[in-house]
């Protein structure tokens, strides 16, 4: 391998370490926030301190030097409370949560390879502190990875009660996985001193066989520490797959060696003579060893095993001599996660909508031959592209959950930060979205979970004089309805303020002095660029910058968003955006001789058009907006001939398809229904950017364009027409 290569499989590893890091980070502060509103929970804090020892270890293994001691004092303090030495009360919980905030700061520093001062001192200062929580007294600025061999000089005794013995074997592709044995035994002077190691290398083939990627070596070693076995075992637990291990505690009987010894070379004499050269050679005389009294409790040899899936193995005993790779049968593999980047996976939706373009082309000409076999197999071929289809879409869903967590931490900071209480409720975390579409949202709601906490929900002084709990209560709610994903921030705080936005908007010339609203109207005046009803800035709010913002990103995405809210009850944001920007399945009309495809989730029926909605006999007469009688209830319709403006088609039967946007349902007049479709949906170009109601395009199998309806936009556009009594749209 050239240096290049080399370099390209370290910046390879690096790069999937700060990745897990950033995972490990939000499971850490998941599990912080968990445990300051339920301290008393076991298992949370075993999470919480597994996810410090996860960031340790791994920065220990990549050199990361400055995470892995600052994060040492964050791991010693979570050690007091989970022996019980610390009791974890609200001092405890800030200095953790900034403890986190300091670990991402530090792991940010080895993403962009600069190092700024300002955090080093942040962290100095906030180390002292953990240290004093956790009762240790001061240790200077001495690296946590010395301090361990520092406090032991030289002239020390070392003390054979506190002398553990390990031994390691490395398999053939721990180097090719990115472990690097020299860091594990730098990492083990954290716990304490290596007193003396030896490297095996009878296993290492002569120059011609060897192959440099290929890793062959063991190594005897002693360590006198103070820590218990759980630490000694948690070194390795990143290495399980590639590493055996054996463990014998301080004073270790001959049996225990002898053991061992069989463990390692089995009947292999040759390899048996030369391991006790090597021990002896560490000082340990298995003659002068004693066997275990009767009845005595004596820690036993360790050997660390590997949960995988429903099998347990011993791995620590797996055999590595004759280099058999233990990895070519590797039980439970089929859950394991494949990382792939977010472009590549782009490019796979985009042919597999090239795909369900030319399937349908395919079935036309299949139809249009009238071959029953090549009917036949073009169908097949569409149902196989269209669970192709399916399967490459569900690659790109993740559950809003995961961007829900990270709103804990912001409601618990800016909550203490302007003195208030406030229970956060989440509810359908599972609920799936396209993660191109979870990553613009995430801002959005950020800045609505803000104004929540800001505007909304008052002190619990205010609270207690309005006859309500001092603790406010936010939510953050996703469910699915009607093809689309719904997701609301409600509070129970004062609710909006209809006169005060009204006399705003009259100031700034957006409304007329004398103009009547509806509420829902008053509500949408929040979302004009610059409008804040603040009455100073703050660092949260008052510039009148964000709701307009909002409301930009959640069209960008075809969604809507809209507002209720009751005065002294509290405001509910809605959010519906629709499940994915790429491929539908689609309804076809034809109007005019133009093909219109909607979502076929919102299609509710279809029937003959209804004699109100019927033009004049001679084509005149025809109505963009109306009502009609749908079984005794009064539902607006819009004729998209009308509409947008072109002749219907003549001689022909009319329809109209009946759809339901969340609990709103119209009519839409078509001129022909053509049943379902695979749509691929194609953005417009800018110049057909001011064309009503149009979310997109798509190409029909025969080569024929057609345009995607926008549902939120007609179903407003009926509904405002019908409510103000208008019966013609301008076009």
């Amino acid at each position: 391998m050239t240096a290049d290569d080399d370099a390209a499989i370290i910046a390879a590893a690096r790069a999937g370490f700060l990745d897990e890091a950033a995972d490990t980070l939000a499971q850490f502060e998941q599990a912080l926030l968990v445990l300051e509103a339920a301290p008393d929970d076991a298992e949370t804090l075993n999470a919480a301190f597994r996810a410090a020892h996860t960031i340790k270890g791994t920065a220990g293994l990549f050199g990361c030097d400055d995470v892995v001691a600052f994060t040492h004092e964050v791991e010693t303090l979570l050690e007091a409370l989970r022996a019980g030495g610390r009791t974890l009360d609200e001092a405890v919980a800030a200095a953790l949560l900034e403890g986190l905030d300091q670990m991402t700061a530090l792991i940010d520093e080895v993403r962009s390879g600069a190092r700024d001062p300002a955090v080093a001192a942040r962290g100095a200062a906030l180390a002292a502190r953990l240290r004093a929580l956790h009762g240790a007294g001061p240790q200077g600025d001495a690296p946590v990875a010395t301090q361990a061999a520092a406090a032991r000089t030289p002239a020390d005794p070392v003390s054979a009660d506190a002398t553990w013995h390990l031994s390691l074997r490395f398999g053939p592709d721990a180097l090719r996985n990115g472990l690097d044995p020299l860091a594990f035994l730098r990492y083990l002077a954290t716990l304490g001193q290596v007193t003396a190691c030896r490297t095996l290398a009878d296993e290492v083939p002569a120059l011609d066989e060897l192959d440099a990627e290929s890793c062959h070596l063991g190594f005897e070693l002693r360590l006198v520490t103070e820590h218990g076995r759980d630490e000694i075992e948690r070194v390795f637990e990143f290495a399980l797959d590639d590493c055996s291990v054996e463990i014998l505690p301080p004073l270790a009987g001959a049996a225990e060696f002898d053991a061992l010894l069989a463990r390692r070379c089995g009947d292999d004499d040759a390899a048996r003579a030369a391991l006790l050269a090597v021990w002896q050679g560490l000082g340990i005389d298995l003659e002068r060893r004693p066997a275990p009294a009767a009845g005595a409790s004596r820690s036993p040899a360790v050997a660390i095993e590997r949960r995988d899936g429903d099998d347990d193995r011993r791995v620590a005993g797996a055999d590595r001599r004759g280099g058999s790779d233990r990895r070519a049968a590797r039980p439970g593999d089929e859950t394991r996660f494949v990382k792939v980047r977010a472009d590549k996976l782009d490019h796979l939706i985009d042919l597999i909508g090239e795909l369900v373009i030319a399937s349908s082309g395919a079935q036309m000409v299949a139809i249009g031959a009238g071959h029953a076999a090549f009917g036949e197999a073009a169908q097949r071929v569409a149902d196989l592209v269209q669970a192709t289809r399916d399967g490459a879409l569900a690659l790109r869903m993740v559950p809003i959950g995961e961007t829900f967590s990270r709103f804990q931490r912001v409601v618990r900071d800016t909550g203490k930060e302007l003195g208030k209480e406030i229970e956060f409720v989440v509810s359908g975390g599972d609920t799936e979205l396209d993660k191109s579409m979870v990553e613009v949202i995430a801002d959005p709601l950020m800045h609505l979970v803000r104004n929540s906490i800001d505007h909304g929900i008052e002190t619990p002084a205010e609270r207690a004089a309005a006859g309500k709990p001092a603790g406010g209560r936010l939510g953050l709610h996703a469910y699915h309805e009607g093809g689309a994903i719904v997701i609301e921030v409600s509070d129970d705080g004062r609710g909006l303020q209809r006169e005060r936005i009204l006399a705003k908007a009259v100031e700034r010339g957006l409304v007329a002095p004398d103009v009547q609203l509806a509420d829902p109207e008053v509500w949408q005046l929040i979302f004009a660029p610059g409008f804040s009803t603040a009455d100073k800035v703050t660092d949260l709010s008052g510039r009148g910058v964000g709701m307009d913002v909002v409301k930009r990103n959640i069209e960008s995405l075809r969604g809507q968003i809209s507002l209720a809210s009751h005065a002294g009850h509290g405001t509910t944001t809605q959010i519906r955006l629709p499940l994915t920007l790429a491929m539908i399945d689609g309804f076809l009309a034809m109007v005019g001789g133009v093909h219109y495809v909607l979502p076929l989730d919102v299609v509710a029926e279809c029937i003959d058009l209804p004699a109100e909605c019927r033009a004049d006999d001679d084509g005149r007469g025809a109505r963009a907006v109306g009502t009609f009688d749908l079984r005794g209830e009064v539902l607006p319709y819009i004729d998209l001939a009308a509409y947008y403006g072109v002749a219907p088609a003549g001689g022909r039967r009319r329809s109209l398809i009946v759809v339901r946007d969340g609990t709103v349902r119209i009519g839409l007049v078509v001129d022909r229904l053509l049943g379902e479709h695979q749509t691929v949906i194609k953005p417009l170009a800018g110049i057909f950017s001011e064309l009503k109601a149009l979310a997109g395009s798509t190409i029909l199998g025969s080569g024929d364009v057609a345009l995607v309806l926008d549902m939120q936009a007609l179903v407003a556009d009926a509904q405002r027409a019908v409510t103000a009594g208008v019966h013609g749209v301008p076009r």
